[in-house]
């Protein structure tokens, strides 16, 4: 059996266990193997936390949640050296980050300064305390999420660090037709007839699937499509239509390394040997979302993220 056909029952797994979100299990499949983080915005108790939870019991790996809220430090996320009495020396008392799998949950409701910390380990896939500086684990991942109605004790996060996501997903309501399915589910659970799920890959797995990932051409036409997305971001003054009129800010150079990861995962994930326009359509609205500037009029129409990101790709037709 080939690494992909292990990803796809892995993928199995957690739509049995995650109901009516397949979107939301795809892009989290996707970040892991394009060595990436990912952002979901939904309201309380839409599976953000436990599609995270569920993914650390099939991958056996350092699971570690932080609980964002405006009181926490920066030691609360990296750790700190704590003072040993017994010994007279300092000891470093590792973080919550120090995880496989870390689930940061609201992120908006930490300060600037404990927000900054997460995401420069993000970035670094490092920590300096104290003059010191240790290397994270790998794999590593970050599930952020934010509740998108409470906006009180929130701190949103500047443009610049919601750039550090690979992804960014709106997790929506299930499908009305998966509610009674998502209550006999929980239940069993609860009585114990439905058993834990089983380890199904190993991290060392996680790591060659990435390496194949990375093998995964990209063709020219695909390359030209990333690049027109971009630069439609850019000068959408451009596009027809009224998507035009939405977008005050594009996305970096980061967006197109964005493009270029997610759609290389994406080809693999569906058995492709090459990236196609339609691999790096499907993942377009996830990785641009959280890069493009909303302007005072789609604002004030109340357009959200995805919508605005969905018409731009609409606007940019593939060479």
């Amino acid at each position: 059996m080939s690494l992909r056909d292990d990803f796809l029952k892995l993928e199995a797994s957690l739509n049995e266990r995650i109901l009516g979100q397949e979107a939301v299990v795809e892009k989290l499949l996707l970040a892991l193997l394009a060595d990436g983080h990912i952002l979901m915005e939904g309201l309380p108790g839409v599976a953000k936390t436990r599609s995270i939870k569920t993914l650390s019991r099939l991958i056996p790996s350092e699971f570690r949640r932080i609980q964002f809220t405006p009181d926490l430090l920066p030691s609360d996320v990296t750790g700190s050296d704590i003072y040993r009495e017994q010994t007279g020396t300092f000891e470093f008392q590792a973080g919550p980050v120090f995880g496989n799998l870390v689930l940061a949950d609201e992120i908006n409701r930490a300060p600037a300064k404990v927000q900054s910390a997460l995401l420069e380990a993000m970035e670094e896939r490092q920590v300096t305390v104290s003059g010191q500086t240790r290397a994270l684990p790998d794999p590593f991942l970050v599930l952020a999420t934010q509740n998108p109605i409470e906006q009180e004790g929130t701190y949103p996060l500047p443009e610049a660090q919601m750039d550090r996501f690979l992804l960014y997903v709106h997790v929506p309501y299930p499908p009305g037709d998966q509610e009674h399915a998502i209550l006999n589910l929980v239940r069993g659970e609860k009585q114990g007839t439905h058993s834990p799920p089983e380890p199904l890959l190993q991290t060392e797995q996680v790591m060659d699937a990435r390496k194949e990932v990375l093998a995964v051409e990209v063709g020219e036409a695909a390359e030209r499509y990333m690049v027109d997305l971009i630069l439609a971001t850019r000068t959408p003054s451009e596009l027809q239509g009224e998507v035009s009129k939405w977008i005050s800010l594009g996305a970096s150079p980061r967006g197109t390394l964005a493009l270029d990861a997610a759609s290389r995962a994406l080809a693999w994930l569906r058995g492709a040997s090459s990236v196609s326009a339609e691999h790096v359509r499907g993942v377009a609205a996830a990785c641009l979302g959280h890069r493009i500037h909303l302007s005072y009029i789609a604002e004030a129409e109340g357009r959200s993220r995805n919508e605005v990101a969905e018409a731009l790709i609409a606007a940019v037709v593939p060479a």
